[in-house]
């Protein structure tokens, strides 16, 4: 099936909304588990870089499973930003700091990370390079990058029944978004090559029947 681009950015409240109170409890907690174990550095405390933030649920499980550690959060819609900075605990806010800014031309407050994730962003860049050359810009040697997204499925009855499956009970905002989501991500052999173009070697696998996971360590 062929991709289907969808905006890059979530600017409507009402989807925002919509979006931050899904249950996604599932996923995320699995990539945090799944970063825990790459990363395999519990009192890591150094600054991690989330690509894509938006509305800030990943970063506030890092900081959580990270106590020592600090966030710098990156959302290209002002209106995520908002978001996170309204829902964001006081204690949490201390240690993540949410900044508005498009891929690839965000500048950072650091030169380098020590670790980079970023949950769900590949599929909405129409430019999908814009996400790696930003990886590798702001990788040091050494840097842990942690990437999952959706994958496309095969064909528009499989991406219904996803929906269907995954997204049964929530508002049709969510549902329809969702449904966009998979049509517009990538497939395994569409990333791979993306990488291979970015001069990455990292690490990709399917772990659903829905997401990929992408991992690997700067040079």
């Amino acid at each position: 099936m062929k991709r289907l681009p969808e905006p890059e950015l979530m600017e409507d409240h009402a989807q925002v909304k919509a979006y931050a109170k899904a249950d996604f409890e599932i996923p995320h907690y699995q990539f945090i588990e799944r970063l825990k174990l790459f990363i395999n550095k519990p009192q890591f405390s150094g600054t991690a870089l989330d690509l894509g933030c938006g509305p800030g649920d990943i970063s506030c499980r890092f900081a959580k499973a990270f106590p020592l550690s600090k966030v710098h959060a990156v959302d290209g819609s002002e209106a995520m930003i908002d978001y996170c900075k309204l829902s964001t605990s006081r204690e949490l806010k201390t240690r993540i700091r949410f900044i508005l800014g498009m891929l690839p031309d965000v500048i950072l407050p650091q030169s380098g990370y020590e670790i980079i994730f970023c949950n769900s962003l590949l599929h909405h860049l129409h430019d999908p390079q814009g996400l790696w050359q930003v990886i590798k810009k702001y990788s040091r040697q050494g840097t842990r990058v942690v990437v999952m997204d959706l994958l496309r499925p095969d064909c528009l009855e499989s991406a219904q029944k996803l929906v269907k499956t995954y997204a049964l009970d929530e508002p049709e905002i969510l549902k329809r978004d969702f449904y966009y989501s998979l049509l517009a991500a990538y497939t395994l052999p569409e990333i791979k090559k993306q990488l291979t173009q970015a001069g990455l070697n990292f690490f990709v696998e399917q772990i659903s029947d829905r997401h990929v996971f992408i991992t690997g360590i700067a040079p």
